[in-house]
């Protein structure tokens, strides 16, 4: 594996064609500091963006509450048609919106083409969504008035959103907020505010008014959004990012109240029994542990494998995953980019190592490589004991760590030994079996002979410490809307 020394004039030009300030209010604002965004493959810098203070980020709550009244009053099919023409920017722009995704991220150009795709349904969701917010009229039991039941938005909404997903995030949370009529500030990650920054010029040339989406970048994450979350005019936090940050959200949310939406950490079990198809067992464990290169929420942490199908499972899986080419995101072929930071390099080489040291065996991978860059190659583990300290820590690496069960109920206590109820997987061809672990596994979502549940049109969120709420689906706009009630006398 080899990486580039310096990015190519086309890489540059994607770079170059992102705004770099503040987001405020419809205008581009420069800040005192900076802060580098870097190219994981490289360790190189590719630009340096805003890097707001307290007070620098102030406006951008004061744009997002004057353009309240007024955003809430707009009809909904203009809300709508704004979201279309967005989406019909994102598609049009893809090949930008990807490259300057990669380049910041790491993930290779492939999965980053099918994020942009998955960003912007959410754009097309909501914007079929925001016609559709009803209410309810009844007669009261015992008569004598009516119930008239709306629902309004909840108002100006702060969103903080994670490295890993840097352009779905945004369009998972913001698409329903312009849906439901709120206004927004939303805070992207420190390593990669380059998506949200193109994003956010691209809802300007969709016609979005000034003041209803506002970015802001910060290098002090906590100093700048504690003041905000604060401020009596913030009426709801969206986060996605680790159970601890979300509960040191939590707490400060409870000082005002503030409606709130969690999506953090998982700790997800990938359950295959004897009976599954194993063909589609390891095609499902490939796309539930190496997409985003392991590094999602979602991502197969623990592999529950019954006894009698373990070592040809892994077998199958090894070959599967020494067939994938390591490498910078934008070179052809490339399936295992780079992590985000060596940080996260270590975190992966030190649960490796306490895996290792508590009896799991390597069959393939198990070192970082060494050089430019912040690279793990893929992983295959076997008898990981249960008690290994990746058995309740999310990996997010290119990890596929292997624990052998020998019974349902086995695997399903195994699956649910954790405070963490993001997703689930389970393959089995016994339909039975299915509805039966289904029903069992103590997850906001389960995957029944899938590797993939991530979808616009589904309710996506957890349970127990992986989160409050949900995004996507019908239930996604609920977020972001109010339920009034109006009793009339008649």
């Amino acid at each position: 594996m080899e990486t580039s020394t310096s990015i190519t004039t086309n890489e540059r030009a994607a770079i170059d064609s992102v705004p770099k300030g503040l987001f405020i209010g419809g205008q581009w604002r420069p800040t005192a500091a900076t802060l580098p965004v870097e190219d994981p493959s490289t360790g190189e810098v590719l630009c340096e963006v805003a890097d707001a203070t307290p007070a620098e980020a102030l406006p951008a709550l004061d744009a997002a509450a004057a353009a309240q009244a007024d955003w809430a009053r707009t009809a909904p099919r203009e809300r709508s048609e704004i979201l279309t023409r967005a989406y019909d920017l994102m598609i049009a722009e893809k090949e930008r919106l990807a490259l300057i995704m990669t380049l910041e991220m790491g993930k290779p150009l492939a999965e980053a083409r099918g994020e942009v795709g998955y960003a912007a349904e959410f754009l097309r969701w909501f914007a079929e969504e925001a016609v559709r917010i009803d209410g309810g009229y009844m007669t009261a039991p015992a008569g004598g008035s009516k119930f008239l039941v709306s629902k309004q938005p909840v108002g100006v909404s702060l969103m903080i959103t994670p490295w890993n997903f840097p352009l779905a995030m945004g369009t998972r949370k913001i698409g329903p907020a312009i849906a439901a009529g709120c206004t927004s500030l939303i805070k992207p990650a420190a390593q990669t505010p380059l998506s949200t920054m193109a994003f956010a010029e691209l809802l300007t040339r969709a016609g979005l008014p000034d003041g209803v989406v506002n970015v802001v970048t910060t290098s002090s994450s906590d100093e700048v959004m504690t003041p905000l979350i604060l401020d009596e005019r913030s009426r709801k936090l969206s986060f996605t990012g680790s159970t601890g940050v979300g509960k040191h959200l939590l707490e400060l949310c409870a000082k005002t109240v503030m409606r709130t939406s969690m999506e953090l950490g998982g700790n997800a079990p990938f359950l295959v029994f004897a009976d599954a198809d194993l063909d589609a067992a390891v095609d499902g464990a490939m796309l539930a542990k190496m997409r985003n290169i392991g590094q999602a929420c979602t991502a197969a942490n623990r592999i529950l494998v019954q006894r009698e199908v373990a070592a040809e499972f892994a077998e199958r899986l090894t070959t599967r995953m020494r067939e994938l080419p390591m490498g910078r995101g934008t070179e052809d072929g490339v399936v295992v980019g780079p992590l985000i930071d060596q940080r996260a390099v270590q975190k992966v080489t030190d649960l490796v190592a306490d895996a290792t040291s508590r009896g799991a065996t390597v069959h393939l991978g198990g070192q970082a490589h060494e050089g430019k860059g912040h690279f793990y190659p893929a992983t295959v583990l076997t008898d990981v004991s249960p008690d290994a300290e990746m058995g309740s820590t999310e990996i997010f690496g290119p990890v596929a760590a292997i624990t052998p069960f020998d019974s349902e109920e086995e695997a399903i206590a195994l699956a649910n030994d954790t405070p963490y109820g993001l997703v689930s997987y389970a393959y089995t061809r016994d339909l039975a079996r299915g509805f039966r672990v289904g029903e069992g596994l103590e997850a906001g979502m389960v995957g029944l002979n899938l590797g993939v549940v991530s979808n616009p049109a589904a309710p996506f969120g957890g349970i127990k410490e992986s989160g409050l709420g949900r995004e996507g689906g019908f239930l996604g706009i609920d977020e972001f809307l109010e339920t009034k009630y109006i009793g009339i006398a008649i």
